[in-house]
């Protein structure tokens, strides 16, 4: 059935030459479009004042290497052939690699990405689950994977990055907490610091004291 499913996404591709460019392209390079969602997470964040949200947001990132390093010892285990090498006579618009399919690093990435931005926001998380399943596609467009090869590093990445986020996001709303405290404010939040009160002379017991009489000579 998966390979079944791979044919039919390999004979769309041959349909539409139109769409080669763009396919190939953010099967590439749609990492930077991960990335420029986990920097709106952050700046959305710190401007809600919220050190959970923003911790979430500075874990976004994190999870998302720690799944991607989570995946090598599967992808090494597995030794799954990209279907390049088991299917000659397709057509295949992805650069030859030596690498081996499953699960995908890139559907990893993008997974991690989604689960980790949905504690920020889930306009946020939404918006980079959709781009999540259009890299899934567009890896399996190119012929450098198999649909289940990215299903599993959705899945997977998924996963890491929410049990890092719910691990680590007591410890890290604790540390922008801090941080807030400190010059580094502008980085947790837009909030301005809350200047300080007048400063008044004396303690409260000086204050309510009656001076002393003095006497002239």
């Amino acid at each position: 059935m998966d390979v079944g499913l791979f044919d039919e996404v390999n004979r769309f591709a041959v349909a539409t030459p139109w769409l080669h460019a763009a396919g190939t392209g953010y099967a590439a390079y749609g990492a930077v479009l991960f990335a420029a969602l986990m920097l709106a997470a952050w700046w959305y964040a710190r401007r809600t004042n919220e050190p959970a949200r923003v911790a979430a947001a500075v874990l976004a990132p994190v999870a998302t290497l720690l799944a991607v390093a989570a995946n090598q010892p599967f992808v090494s285990a597995f030794h799954e052939a990209r279907p390049y090498t088991s299917h000659p006579g397709i057509l295949v618009l992805a650069t030859r690699s030596t690498d081996f399919s499953f699960p995908s690093d890139h559907s990893v990435m993008a997974g991690a990405a989604a689960a980790a931005l949905w504690f920020v926001s889930r306009r946020l998380g939404l918006v980079t689950a959709v781009a999540a399943l259009v890299m899934g596609f567009s890896r399996v467009y190119i012929a450098a994977h198999y649909p289940h090869d990215v299903l599993a590093g959705l899945l997977l990445g998924a996963v890491v990055a929410v049990l890092v986020v719910l691990l680590a996001r007591p410890f890290t709303t604790r540390l922008v907490t801090a941080t807030g405290r400190t010059a580094l404010r502008p980085l947790v939040t837009a909030e301005p610091p809350t200047p300080p009160g007048p400063v008044v002379a004396g303690t409260a017991a000086d204050r309510g004291r009656t001076p002393p009489e003095t006497t002239g000579r």
